[in-house]
C-alpha cells in the first residue's frame, strides 16, 4: 500500500521537475531572441568605450565573442555554456557573469527580503485588526493607506523619503550599502548596513505593505462571515481563539498565493529602489548593462531574476500544501 500511495507523490513530483526545465528553457531562448532583437551593437559599445577601434578590431571582436554566427548558432552556445554552468563573460567589466552575479545576489536578497517579509507581516496585522473593526479609524487608514500605495510610483517614494528623512530630517544615508570610513567590526558592520537598508527597504515595502493590507483585511472580512466560524462562536469559543486559531489560518492563504506570485515584481521594483539609492545589487548591475549594451551580464541577470521566481513558486506551493490540508498531491 505505501509505494501505490506514493506513485502519485512521484509522478507529480516529476511532471513539476519537468515543466521547470521547460520554462527554464523557454525563458533561456526568448530573453536571448529579444536581447538579440533589440537595437544596438554590444561590439560598438565596447568599442566606444575604448575611445573607437579599427573595422578589423572590431570583426575580430565579433568573432571573439562569437556575433557573427548566425542566431541559431548563438542560441545553442549559449544553452550549452548554460547547462554547463557557464552564463558567459561580461563584455564591459572583464569578468565571468557568474562571479560577478554572485558578489551582487547578497545585497539584492537582504533588500526584497526585508521589504517583502516586513510588508507582509506588518500588512497582515493591520488587515486582521481593521477587519474586526470595519468602521473604526484603523479600517479607513488601511482603506487610504492601500489607495495611496497603489498610486505612487516606487521611485517617486524613494525620492519623497530621501528628501524627508535624508534631507530635511538626516537621519538615514542617502545612498550606498555602507559608510566610506568603513567598520572592522562584525557588529558595527551589520548595524551600518542595517542602517543604510532602511530607506530602500522602506520604499520598496511600502508599496507592499497597502497590497497586503488591503488584501489580509478583504480576506479576514470573507473569513470571519464563513459557517464554520459562526459555528465555532456558538459553541462558546473565545474571540481570540475564534480569530486567531481558526480563521487566520484561512484568511492567510491568499496572502501566500500572492506572496510567490509577486515574487518578480518585487524584483522589478528593486531595479528602480536600487538604482535610486545607489544599492550594489542586480538592480544596479542590471541598469548599468542595460546602458553599456553588456549582452552576457544582462541574460545571466534575466536568467537568475528566473530561476528565483522559480523556487519562489515552489516554496509556496509546499507551504500552501503545509498550511492548508485540504490541498492534495495530484
Amino acid at each position: 500500500m505505501p509505494v501505490v500511495k506514493s506513485a502519485p507523490v512521484v509522478k507529480s513530483i516529476l511532471r513539476k521537475i519537468a515543466s521547470i526545465l521547460l520554462l527554464l528553457l523557454a525563458v533561456l531562448v526568448l530573453n536571448f531572441v529579444l536581447i538579440y532583437a533589440a537595437p544596438g551593437d554590444p561590439v560598438e559599445a565596447l568599442v566606444g568605450e575604448m575611445g573607437g577601434a579599427t573595422p578589423e578590431l572590431i570583426a575580430e571582436l565579433r568573432a571573439t565573442y562569437g556575433l557573427d554566427r548566425p542566431l541559431w548558432q548563438q542560441i545553442g552556445v549559449y544553452l550549452g555554456n548554460v547547462v554547463q554552468g557557464d552564463l558567459g563573460h561580461s563584455l564591459y567589466y572583464d569578468q565571468p557573469v557568474t562571479t560577478l552575479i554572485a558578489s551582487r545576489i547578497g545585497p539584492t536578497l537582504l533588500l526584497i527580503t526585508t521589504a517583502l517579509f516586513s510588508a507582509i507581516i506588518v500588512g497582515t496585522i493591520l488587515g486582521v485588526f481593521s477587519a474586526q473593526r470595519r468602521n473604526s479609524t484603523l479600517s479607513h487608514f488601511v482603506t487610504v493607506l492601500s489607495l495611496a500605495g497603489f498610486s505612487a510610483p516606487v521611485f517617486w517614494i524613494g525620492i519623497m523619503l530621501i528628501l524627508l528623512l535624508s534631507v530635511s530630517f538626516p537621519i538615514f544615508p542617502i545612498s550606498g550599502m555602507t559608510s566610506s570610513d568603513g567598520t572592522t567590526s562584525t557588529l558595527g558592520y551589520a548595524m551600518d548596513v542595517a542602517h543604510h537598508l532602511v530607506l530602500p527597504a522602506l520604499t520598496l515595502g511600502l508599496i507592499y505593505l497597502a497590497f497586503y493590507s488591503r488584501l489580509a483585511r478583504t480576506s479576514m472580512i470573507e473569513v470571519l462571515e464563513a459557517d464554520y466560524i459562526r459555528t465555532a462562536r456558538a459553541k462558546g469559543l473565545s474571540r481570540r481563539s475564534v480569530v486567531y486559531k481558526h480563521a487566520l489560518r484561512n484568511a492567510i492563504l491568499p496572502i501566500v498565493t500572492f506572496a510567490g506570485l509577486q515574487f518578480g515584481q518585487v524584483i522589478s521594483g528593486a531595479v528602480l529602489v536600487e538604482t535610486v539609492f545607489a544599492w550594489p545589487g542586480l538592480g544596479t548591475l542590471a541598469f548599468d548593462s542595460i546602458l553599456r549594451r553588456d549582452t552576457p551580464t544582462l541574460l545571466g541577470i534575466l536568467f537568475f531574476s528566473s530561476l528565483m521566481v522559480v523556487v519562489m513558486n515552489l516554496l509556496t506551493d509546499l507551504l500552501y500544501r503545509r498550511i492548508d490540508p485540504r490541498i492534495k498531491t495530484s
